[in-house]
């Protein structure tokens, strides 16, 4: 078995990377390109070098720290494919508009803060190009995206047999969650997000978010060592019901870490170690990737998976194809069927309903513009959209989020799906 390693965790703080200087202009069909440089700089830390330190939130660390995140805090390391895959390559011209101005896909990297942009459609990777001095090999973290992934992990999970049913409770396989009100939540409703049980995100300025974060990586933080509960610990503690399991959509990251605790009890493995056996090495992945482990162990499941962008454009094509790869099923056809679509009894998940725009899934963010088409969304405008009609998918990584994605993201759908 290959190893899989807890990467040292905390690096110095002001270490520091040399900036790319070749293939300066984005272009389409002949490999990726490159830029030392990106919208607005020296805010994001152009004179710095693109520092890699804490704390990794302030603008001036952000490109620095999204890229080398398994390098500030401690991640389990999950291996490339034994077998690689890749993708071929070709062009395409789109044009978008955005406010009024009509735009190049050449137009955007260069409008915006992303670190990394890639078009791909059925195996054809038609656009590539990254920014800020990062490059194809850099692992660029997921922020919340990796939620959708232990959505996509429970599915298999269902499949396999290690868990029973959505329908089952979270208690079911985790005795530390007996008798508490996340314990007595069904999957489908942590997978929904809709348990019910009170989770300050959204409001109060993220304050059990920032809660739970200290309680499960406090003790790698030296000012607030000693005061970590870790993952069981973190999310017991919220065990205030204030609605009905099922009856509405509430964003609460800690109900993905109430799951990836399902997952490591259900399954016996880590959460690496699975994403490796049951996606990660079927799909021909390039590079290693990594996830964030809390001061118990646990991966934190809500975020902080790390990968380089081509295997993101892997991922995003595995769902374009239905959870297909190379002639195997690697997720059931009837989970991403499931997990991207909203039972008619569930009209609250609907898009503009659980979101002023989107609709919810299993861990999964559904778009209002076509049927069937969805998206895994991270802080700070992480993306892999996914049009399973046209099989166009688009994988963004960035250090700011902002909305002219959506306009480029509907334009490639018409007019590469006409292609």
């Amino acid at each position: 078995m290959k190893r899989r390693e807890v990467l040292a965790g905390i690096a110095a703080a002001s270490t520091c990377r040399p900036l790319i200087a070749q293939n300066l202009n984005p272009a389409s069909g002949g490999g990726p390109s490159f830029s030392p440089s990106g919208p607005n700089a020296e805010h994001y830390g152009f004179a710095e070098g693109f520092p890699v330190r804490r704390p990794p939130d302030d603008p001036e660390n952000r490109v620095g720290a999204f890229s080398h995140f398994d390098q500030l805090f401690p991640a389990r390391r999950i291996d490339r494919a034994e077998a690689r895959w890749d993708f071929k390559r070709d062009q395409a011209t789109v044009q978008y508009t955005y406010k009024g101005t009509r735009l190049s896909l050449s137009d955007y990297p260069a409008r915006n803060p992303v670190t990394g942009l890639l078009i791909a459609k059925g195996d054809e990777i038609l656009f590539e190009h990254y920014q800020y001095g990062r490059t194809d090999q850099d692992r660029l973290i997921s922020q919340s995206m990796a939620k959708s992934i232990v959505g996509l992990l429970i599915g298999i999970a269902i499949a396999e047999g290690a868990i029973g049913s959505v329908d089952d409770t979270a208690e079911t396989y985790v005795r530390e969650f007996r008798g508490t009100e996340y314990g007595k939540t069904p999957i489908r409703d942590l997978l929904h997000m809709s348990s019910g049980v009170e989770f300050g995100e959204e409001a109060d300025n993220s304050r059990d978010l920032n809660r739970l974060w200290l309680d499960l990586m406090g003790g790698y933080v030296s000012e607030y060592a000693g005061v970590a509960k870790g993952t069981i610990g973190g999310i017991t503690q919220f065990n205030r019901r204030i609605a009905p399991p099922g009856s509405r959509f509430s964003y609460a990251s800690v109900e993905p870490d109430v799951l990836g605790v399902v997952l490591r009890y259900a399954t016996g493995k880590t959460l690496s170690d699975y994403v490796h056996a049951k996606i990660w090495n079927l799909i021909g992945t390039e590079a290693d990737a990594s996830w964030l482990v809390d001061t118990q162990g646990f991966e934190v499941a809500h975020g902080f998976f790390n990968a380089v962008l081509r295997d993101y454009a892997r991922l995003g094509r595995l769902l374009a194809f239905e959870g297909a790869w190379g002639g195997k099923q690697v997720i059931p056809a009837q989970w991403m069927l499931d997990a991207t679509t909203v039972r008619a009894s569930d009209a609250y998940l609907a898009p503009g309903k659980a979101d002023p725009t989107f609709g919810y899934g299993y861990l999964m963010w559904l778009l209002p513009w076509r049927a069937r088409q969805f998206a895994l969304l991270g802080a700070y405008g992480q993306r892999i959209c996914v049009d399973p009609t046209s099989r166009v998918v688009l994988v963004q990584t960035a250090v700011e989020q902002t909305d002219e994605i959506w306009s480029l993201w509907r334009a490639l759908v018409e007019q590469l799906g006409k292609a």
